[in-house]
């Protein structure tokens, strides 16, 4: 019987270290909203609970979406997949 090769494929490393990172961003993303919605319900006393509920959407989502892209940025300069798409431009360009 075949062993499993122990070296991981570059694609497979990469998908475990965003979905690492993405479970962090989604708990950092939770927090934060849990800060503003505290923020914004002493802040009034005539705070309804839409306002709250729109308020922990709109900062979470924001924080996720923020993060998560700049995940993939970083993620997609260190696989090197950047390095290559540069190189062709500059051969179009001689």
């Amino acid at each position: 019987m075949a062993r499993p090769d122990p070296i991981p494929s570059p694609k497979a490393s990469l998908l475990r270290r965003f979905r690492r990172a993405m479970k962090w961003l989604a708990l950092l993303s939770i927090v934060i909203a849990a800060i503003a919605v505290l923020l914004v319900a002493r802040g009034d006393d005539g705070v309804h609970i839409h306002m709250l509920i729109a308020t922990a959407l709109g900062v979470g989502l924001t924080v996720l979406l923020g993060t998560g892209l700049m995940v993939l940025s970083f993620l997609s300069s260190s696989s090197g997949h950047d390095d290559a798409a540069g190189q062709s431009q500059h051969k179009d360009d001689r």
